[in-house]
């Protein structure tokens, strides 16, 4: 037929595309709502996520004027399969339920710890269960009911995540890896601006030193120090050196710092609070040892530039480390715990901060010092009673010149 399409296959696809060209159109001058049907949290810290995710929790309640009998937290925690199954059905249970007055529910699915590569994540009938909380979601009226899952800790590789992650509103509270230091430091600043208060130059990095990976324990040392510093004022290096307690593993970071700083007032100052405090000689010097092990291994590295200086906030690059580590890692035995002995065990952000901070001495000095903390140990074998005056001449010989 002349001037018309003759072909009906034709006419439809003519009728899809100018469909598809108009849904197009409108998106582009009108988008649609980037309202997802819910809300999923998870990472490493169960701390920080179940932080996070009340914020979420209580900004859909207060958006939806949800009262208290429409907001409902289910306990999502699991010791085995059965626990699983119950916590799903309790969480089913809630998101059916109909709000009074015909309102909105609030439903949040909290302390999720079945989706982790665990025994009982790994389990069949934890698989099954979680293929019916995906079909749950995928169901679920974004009107009718608002959702928050907080999971920690989460394998990402499985395939429940990642559908999370492309069909609802995804979160990753915090960090692993290399990224864990910089999300820390930015839990840390991000609670002291709560708090109204700043740090100063070298005060979050001090902190984190000596508190670790830590969530919750980091939160409360800096409301601690935020109270101490006055509203407004700036918590110090100083501040954090003399009210924060070492609890990074034992390792006492203070005088580490100090004499890596080539800080021999400040050295002396941090040892003589740590023998005031009953401190022992040991755990001081095994700081220490691996501390410069760590810039042994990192100096021999930089001189021959495979890798490049370090940023005190960064670490090292990040492409140069694994240059590195590809080459040389396979000559301390394929070994991946943790040691300061294998400067490829380290985190690379740690690694790199430790480098940046410290007055990286000559090859030659840090060889020197080494020396010198096997001659302090057995000084101390020799003479138990004057451990502080043995590390106190120690830093004297080191850091004097």
């Amino acid at each position: 037929m002349q001037g018309g399409v003759s072909d009906p296959a034709l006419q439809s696809g003519r009728q899809i595309f100018f469909s598809w060209a108009f849904i197009g159109f409108m998106d582009k001058f009108y988008p649609m709502s980037a309202t997802r049907q819910f809300t999923f949290i998870c990472g490493p810290d169960d701390f920080l996520v179940n932080r996070v995710g009340r914020e979420h929790f209580e900004a859909l309640a207060a958006a939806a004027r949800a009262d208290e009998f429409s907001r409902e937290i289910v306990n999502g925690f699991a010791g085995n399969v059965d626990e699983v199954a119950a916590a799903v059905n309790r969480f089913r249970e809630a998101v059916q339920t109909l709000a009074m007055f015909g309102g909105k529910r609030i439903v949040w699915f909290k302390d999720v710890n079945f989706l982790a590569d665990s025994v009982t994540g790994r389990a069949e009938g934890t698989l099954g269960q979680v293929e019916a909380l995906q079909e749950l979601l995928a169901g679920v009226n974004a009107d009718e009911v608002g959702i928050v899952i907080t999971a920690a800790p989460i394998d990402r590789r499985r395939s429940f995540a990642k559908w999370c992650e492309a069909h609802g509103d995804f979160t990753l509270a915090g960090a692993d890896g290399e990224e864990a230091g910089e999300a820390l430091a930015a839990v840390v600043r991000g609670e002291a601006r709560e708090c109204g208060a700043t740090f100063g130059e070298g005060a979050v990095e001090l902190l984190l030193q000596k508190i670790g990976a830590n969530t919750r324990l980091l939160t409360e040392e800096v409301r601690k120090l935020a109270t101490y510093a006055g509203e407004g004022a700036a918590i110090t290096e100083a501040n954090v050196a003399e009210l924060t307690p070492n609890f990074a593993e034992g390792d006492f970071f203070e005088a580490a710092d100090r004499f890596f700083a080539g800080d021999l007032p400040g050295t002396l100052a941090a040892l003589q609070r740590h023998f005031f405090a009953g401190g022992d000689a040991r755990p001081v010097l095994s700081a220490l040892q691996n501390r410069n092990r760590i810039l042994l291994q990192a100096r021999v590295l930089l001189d021959t530039g495979e890798l490049r200086p370090p940023s005190e906030r960064y670490g090292f690059d990040k492409a140069a480390w694994a240059r590195a580590q590809e080459t040389y890692a396979r000559h301390f035995g394929g070994d991946t715990e943790k040691s300061s002995f294998n400067l490829f065990t380290q985190n690379q952000w740690y690694a790199g901060k430790i480098a940046a901070t410290a007055k990286l001495p000559p090859l030659r000095r840090i060889i020197d010092h080494q020396q010198e903390f096997i001659r302090a140990f057995e000084e101390i074998i020799r003479r138990p009673d004057a451990q502080e005056e043995v590390l106190r001449a120690l830093a004297v010989r080191c850091l004097a010149g």
